[in-house]
């Protein structure tokens, strides 16, 4: 009997032995799953708002040991960037809410939005007091800059709504830039415009009695439709979003706290503001930035906000949003 014990155990331990050889040299054939290599992130922006949230990050320029992570570029209207984003030139971008999906069904959803990184900036001023409601705009005539953007759809439906008829009851002057407003005002040829912050400081600096006739945002608010104004969002690549998933989640937090950065330091954030050139005087960016509403929002808020927000652009518009409203494969990590 006691030999049979003997035998046996030497058997058990026998089995066991070769079970560990197996595991260990299946251990060695596995292949390692190999660490995503460090990679630069060519990224647009637009200068305004949509540009000072990522100021702390621009100065700071992160490295690897293969080289800079992050590659920054500055523009003066979306057209600059749009069709370097479309041919792979650039991997990110900052732009309109409204041309995100645009691009997404442009592209048949090669685009993906990472986060909403700007809500509410746009603003009503005025060189005068005719104007204290929306329903006061008509018959008036508007200088704006960004046409076929978010500006252009968030007047138009807040017009609609009031009233008041975009095509027929007001005149809409379009400029190519923001500037071309306030060198309108400042020159006398307009008394009425439709800024974003920074610019309506920036007016503001230039003329003296130039006063915020109209906050958009709120008037948005007011309309109780279940949504929020939103100015920009950021955008990738589906392709390298896909490629480099680490590179991504860097990012996004890099800018979060960049974001955070920024707003719980104005003076220092202005600064920056002014030696990237986003906007000229660092007075004037300290003075604007807590109206400028720069925010990171990602994953399941950055998807509810968002689809809102289009959704009310659909139903005004389609074409606003590129024809139909994006699949939820548009919001990323939601």
């Amino acid at each position: 009997m006691k030999l049979l014990k003997k035998n046996l155990a030497l058997l058990l331990a026998l089995t066991l032995a070769l079970s560990l050889a197996a595991c260990g040299k299946q251990a060695e054939e596995a292949p390692e799953t190999p660490a995503e290599a460090p990679v630069t992130t060519r990224v647009a922006a637009l200068k305004g708002p949509t540009a000072m949230g990522l100021v702390k990050l621009m100065h700071d320029d992160p490295q690897s040991e293969e080289g800079p992570l992050y590659e920054f570029t500055l523009a003066g209207t979306a057209d600059e960037v749009t069709p370097s984003l479309i041919k792979g030139e650039l991997d990110m971008a900052c732009v309109p809410a409204n041309l995100a999906s645009v691009l997404y069904n442009k592209t048949e959803g090669e685009i993906i939005t990472l986060a909403v990184n700007t809500l509410g900036v746009l603003y009503i001023v005025e060189n005068g007091n005719a104007v204290s409601s929306v329903a006061d705009l008509a018959g008036k005539t508007i200088v704006a800059a960004g046409k076929g953007s978010t500006p252009e759809y968030a007047l138009r439906y807040l017009l609609s709504e009031n009233g008041v008829d975009p095509d027929t009851d007001v005149i809409i002057d379009w400029k190519s830039e923001h500037a071309e407003c306030v060198a309108a005002l400042a020159s006398g040829a307009a008394t009425i415009a439709l800024l974003p912050q920074p610019f309506v400081t920036v007016a503001q600096t230039k003329l003296e009695d130039l006063r915020v006739a109209l906050d958009l945002t709120a008037e948005w608010d007011a309309l109780d439709n279940g949504s929020g104004l939103i100015t920009g969002v950021v955008v990738a690549r589906k392709a390298f979003v896909e490629e480099h998933p680490a590179a991504v989640d860097t990012f996004l937090q890099n800018y979060a706290e960049s974001v955070d950065w920024v707003n719980g330091n104005t003076a220092d954030a202005a600064a920056l503001i002014s030696e990237f050139g986003i906007v000229e005087a660092a007075a004037v960016a300290e003075k604007a930035l807590p109206h400028c509403n720069i925010v990171c929002l990602t994953g399941e808020e950055m998807r509810a906000k968002l689809s809102g927000y289009l959704q009310v652009l659909f139903d005004a518009e389609p074409a606003s949003v590129g024809g139909k409203l994006p699949g939820e494969d548009f919001y990323y990590g939601a």
